[in-house]
Order: structure tokens, then sequence, then C-alpha cells
């Protein structure tokens, strides 16, 4: 079964939303750092967690651009 941020990531490619997977990769990103600046506490195990759903996100991206892409016919915008 998928987790959570792999349904919302499909569901934001499946609607074509750059802008709501834009947004959602940096909530994570600035979570992550966040949490990697701080200390008395061992944050590895979120930390690890926010790390994936970001490689999720990316990959949601780059399915968005192929999409993009073979949709435009390869051909640049002017």
């Amino acid at each position: 079964m998928p987790s959570a941020i792999e349904q919302i990531v499909d569901a934001y490619v499946r609607l074509k939303n750059r802008r709501g997977l834009d947004e959602l990769m940096m909530h994570r990103q600035r979570l992550a750092v966040d949490l990697k600046s701080r200390s008395g506490y061992d944050f590895s195990r979120p930390i690890e967690k926010i790390d994936e759903e970001i490689a999720v996100i990316e990959a949601g991206l780059s399915r968005l651009k192929a999409g993009d892409s073979a949709t435009s016919g390869g051909r640049q915008p002017f």
C-alpha cells in the first residue's frame, strides 16, 4: 500500500499541479534544515523519513516534467 506522501504526490502529478509539488518540496526541505540544526535529541529517524519523502517528491516532479515533455512533443516554448 502506498504511503500517504506517495498518494499525495501521485494526485499532484495526475492533476499536473507543479506548484503544489514545489510547495510540498519546500516545506519538507525547511523541516529537514530545521531538524538538522537542532541538538539535544536524536533526530536521525525523523530526518531519515523526511529525506525519503523528499525523494518521493523529486520522483513526482520528474514524472511531471517527463509528462510535460511528452505532451509538448519535446518542443520548448518561446
